[in-house]
């Protein structure tokens, strides 16, 4: 059935550029056809009702409940990712534009460890500086791409320099947003997690982009998902799909879930509270000094506030590090 709706919504999406020459309408039947597709495949998921709940970053402020959660065009929406679950979520909501980043493959640091035993000089393996921390060098994002909603169900738990996305051709998050007509989404820890914290904000915004932001609103989200049992697993993907196949994530989920899937909670940010507030104020949320981007580790902040979750010091390069290692492992067994 799942397989179905996509069909069927793959085929509406090609009926509706027949209005093409229309924006405005071609916008409104798109994003129609979109939110009724996307409801229905969360629906037969088991995903019909998610809990949405606005939460301030105060302790035992509930936040105002009246406050509207309505990005426009050139707003973005930052949030975690781990699941398809949000992306279909946001997709009916919002109808809004994905973006992901591309960056060079991550190199791993070199450190001495002057505490090895045995000869230090020379060449071949006796000059080898150990990296025994795991740690990858941190990379720039190069850039963004605007993808659809199919790549972004495609790329859950890939990286920027393992999506498959181009250098070439890659525009700054600034740049993607001066001309958005729809709000842009993005995700800054650039992958996907299990969820359990929060990996490293990469810098994904301009390092002159002064807080409070005057230019265009923010808007911060958290999801979390209730601990998996072995009735209940997650929808996260922090793996991607291996499949000989290009099966959309959602089918796996379906395929893979044998009773119920384990709950999940949007907790959005009050706008008011948010770093384009005018009342924002950065000294309420770290102190002044070594922070590049200013934006982006106010948005990391604030997301573990809503979330509860806990900042860890792995990113994606971690990440890339990790898959590359698996990987090797797997099909070293085959």
């Amino acid at each position: 059935m799942c397989l179905i709706v996509l069909a069927e919504h793959f085929l509406l999406q090609t009926v509706a550029l027949l209005l093409y020459p229309i924006p405005p309408l071609y916008r409104w039947v798109s994003w129609l056809f979109t939110a009724i597709n996307c409801r229905a495949i969360l629906a037969l998921a088991g995903y019909g009702l998610i809990d949405v709940e606005m939460t301030s970053k105060k302790k035992g402020r509930a936040g105002r409940l009246d406050e509207k959660w309505s990005p426009k065009a050139g707003d973005v929406i930052v949030s975690n990712w781990c699941s398809w679950v949000e992306l279909l979520w946001l997709a009916f909501r919002f109808d809004p534009i994905f973006v992901l980043p591309v960056a060079p493959t991550p190199q791993a640091n070199q450190t001495d460890d002057s505490g090895t035993p045995g000869r230090r000089t020379g060449t071949g393996s006796a000059a080898i500086a150990i990296n025994k921390s795991g740690s990858m060098q941190r990379m720039p994002i190069t850039g963004f791409h605007e993808v659809s909603l199919w790549k972004m169900l495609s790329s859950l738990g890939q990286t920027p320099s393992t999506n498959g996305l181009p250098l070439e051709g890659a525009k700054s998050l600034e740049s993607i947003r001066r001309n958005a007509t729809r709000p842009v989404v993005v995700f800054p820890e650039c992958t996907t997690s299990n969820g359990r914290g929060l990996l490293r904000y990469a810098d994904v915004f301009d390092p002159s982009t002064v807080v409070p932001v005057k230019a265009f609103k923010v808007f911060i989200m958290c999801v979390r998902y209730d601990s998996p049992t072995h009735w209940r697993p997650t929808p996260t993907c922090s793996i991607p799909n291996s499949l000989p196949i290009p099966i959309p994530e959602p089918l796996v989920h379906l395929m893979s879930i044998p009773l119920e899937p384990a709950p999940v909670t949007i907790r959005l940010l009050p706008p008011s509270e948010s770093p384009s507030s005018g009342a924002f104020m950065t000294s309420d949320i770290f102190a002044a000094g070594g922070v590049t981007d200013t934006l982006t580790e106010a948005c990391s902040v604030l997301t573990t506030h809503v979330g509860k979750l806990k900042r860890t010091n792995q990113g994606w390069e971690e990440k890339t590090s990790f898959l590359s290692f698996y990987y090797s492992k797997k099909w070293s067994r085959l």
